[in-house]
């Protein structure tokens, strides 16, 4: 595509087209959270090093198959960016997870020996039928072993990416599901059939073919710094608007 930055717009349009997207909060409060990890970082002494910044450049120039340096800055152009702001991009990431490193890597194993049933995970399958009788005699078919759920799913799922998945919906951690949900499908042996259930898109049923104990590994690592970072981020938020 041509470079569309030929093509003048004038700042307040953009801030405009924001609000009326209802993207201007987000943006602004990203901007607000970066304030406050810069601000954050300077005083604790967290920094990145120039090399740091060429490896992930790197990275980044791997993962987008940009083999050339010529490719880089045509990717750059595209995206209406100089170098500079893309260096300025990846040193923000950069101290964003240091920082977050510093304040909670000590607390990250705590968090989760206390809240370790929230990290189970359920290799789910479902079925989301729109009439409850159907929704029961299906019930009925597979707890009776007429109809295997994957074939049941395969025929009657309204989503028809989901029939064509046989209902997988892949594994399932327990703190992403309503409470109450969770405590069914979570104190139900694998391969029974679960419901139906009603809920807003219609009458669900579920089935666990394995439970997947919670482990404590690196993405799981990830995923909870990233939380307790994004809640410390909100709490020095608050504070700042209370102290304006």
């Amino acid at each position: 595509m041509s470079n569309i930055a030929k093509i003048f717009i004038e700042p307040d349009e953009i801030v405009n087209f924001l609000k009326t997207e209802m993207l201007l909060r987000e943006i602004y409060e990203r901007i607000l959270f970066q304030r406050i990890i810069n601000d954050v970082a300077n005083n604790m002494a967290v920094n990145v090093t120039i090399e740091e910044i060429e490896a992930e450049a790197n990275r980044q120039r791997r993962e987008k198959k940009l083999e050339k340096a010529t490719d880089t800055i045509a990717w750059l152009s595209e995206q209406l960016a100089t170098p500079r702001d893309w260096e300025n991009g990846i040193r923000d990431r950069l101290i964003a997870e240091k920082l977050a490193e510093e304040l909670f890597s000590q607390d990250v194993e705590d968090f989760f020996r206390q809240k370790r049933p929230y990290f189970e995970q359920a290799i789910l399958y479902e079925i989301i039928i729109d009439d409850v009788k159907l929704a029961q005699e299906i019930y009925y078919q597979i707890e009776s072993a007429e109809i295997s759920f994957y074939e049941a799913a395969h025929q009657f799922h309204l989503d028809e990416k989901c029939r064509q998945k046989c209902g997988y919906e892949g594994e399932v951690s327990r703190w992403s599901l309503p409470e109450k949900i969770a405590d069914m499908i979570f104190t139900t042996p694998p391969k029974n059939p679960i419901g139906p259930i009603r809920m807003e898109k219609g009458y669900h049923l579920f089935m666990v073919e394995d439970f997947i104990a919670a482990e404590l590994n690196t993405k799981k690592y990830r995923e909870i710094i990233d939380q307790m970072f994004k809640q410390w981020l909100y709490s020095e938020l608050e504070y700042l608007l209370y102290s304006v």
